[in-house]
């Protein structure tokens, strides 16, 4: 199969595929005398494994190791399963902080006016995250204040 016939059976864009060549996640295509790239069934198989592995969130790194553990007829498959719990363990984690962060996010969102005026408690606890409320104070022109509210300002003061 040529790139675009392998790409189109494993679901891998042209594109992947020549990055997993070079970093040698899949072994180099076979080379036509015009210099184009032939794959096997076998090695489009590779191709919707990996795939699949990305699918589920596995890095290239990890992948690497399964398709090692997957080539070996002798591999455990308590490899493999501890493979698999450890990543879903830290999907899992990241999971929790996934969360954790997007209730922060609402919780500023709640706290913030979200009108036209420049004071804004989700850009400062970006800026102070430590500082939960930062004390108010009046926006200095031109510092403080989005070029969009600046240009408001100044067509106001010109009328």
């Amino acid at each position: 199969m040529n790139i675009g016939q392998a790409a189109k059976f494993s679901g891998v864009s042209p594109k992947m595929i020549r990055y997993y060549e070079q970093i040698g996640l899949i072994a180099k295509a076979i080379r036509s005398d015009a210099g184009y790239r032939h794959y096997s069934v076998e090695d489009t198989q590779s191709l919707r494994f990996i795939r699949r592995a990305r699918d589920l969130g596995f890095s290239v790194e990890r992948i690497s190791g399964l398709l090692v553990l997957w080539r070996d007829g002798e591999r455990a498959s308590a490899d493999v399963k501890a493979m698999a719990l450890t990543h879903a363990a830290g999907l899992r984690s990241k999971i929790v902080e996934l969360q954790a962060m997007a209730q922060t996010l609402e919780q500023l969102a709640e706290h913030c006016h979200g009108n036209d005026r420049p004071d804004c408690p989700i850009l400062a606890d970006l800026a102070h995250p430590s500082a939960a409320a930062p004390p108010h104070r009046t926006p200095k022109f031109g510092r403080d204040m989005p070029a969009s509210s600046r240009s408001r300002s100044a067509k106001v003061t010109q009328s």
